[in-house]
């Protein structure tokens, strides 16, 4: 039997260096993005995302952060305007609006400290459409070797791509006057 055991602590050892090999293969960076189109022009949607207390209104991770741990400093809207939270589904960090790479984009940058401590990009591109506005939420950053080992172990796009498409129809209501 403590043969059998030993044989079983071995497997269960390559697995796992298997797997610590196969995720230090895993890209350094990482970019995520989804897009909807929204009836609504660029410059009525625009507001909704570059005000912290609007943009939180249809951010669906501000709505896992209880009130009591949520907190804005800055301006209320545009560069600077800044949003720090806490919660158990979502960690502890910060999201601050920057200055934008063009007219048509809002940037933000979040700074997480607590599972783990990164910097991630965040740009709203909003594209004027025939039947709209096209807008595309994307996210990108490092990935630390733990991340990747995370990658690995969760489908972080499946996990990433429900909130980011919940949060989009969540603005196509607002901005179409739905909700």
């Amino acid at each position: 039997m403590r043969k059998f055991f030993l044989s079983l602590a071995a497997l269960a050892a390559l697995a796992l260096a298997g797997l610590l090999a196969f995720a230090a293969t895993r890209p350094d960076t990482f970019r995520f993005e989804r897009s909807t189109t929204i009836g609504a022009s660029p410059a009525q949607i625009r507001p909704l995302i570059d005000d912290m207390k609007r943009f939180n209104s249809w951010n669906p991770y501000a709505q896992k952060v209880p009130a009591s741990k949520a907190s804005y400093r800055g301006p209320a809207a545009g560069p600077g305007a800044t949003y720090d939270f806490e919660g158990d589904e979502v960690g502890k960090g910060t999201i601050r609006i920057v200055e934008p790479s063009g007219p048509d984009v809002v940037s933000m940058q979040l700074d997480m400290q607590e599972p783990m401590a990164t910097r991630n990009h965040i740009d709203f591109r909003l594209e004027p459409q025939a039947s709209g506005t096209r807008v595309t939420w994307s996210m990108h950053g490092p990935t630390p070797y733990v991340a990747k080992v995370l990658h690995v172990l969760f489908d972080m796009d499946a996990m990433m791509a429900r909130d980011f498409d919940a949060g989009l129809a969540s603005l196509k209501a607002l901005a179409e006057g739905r909700s």
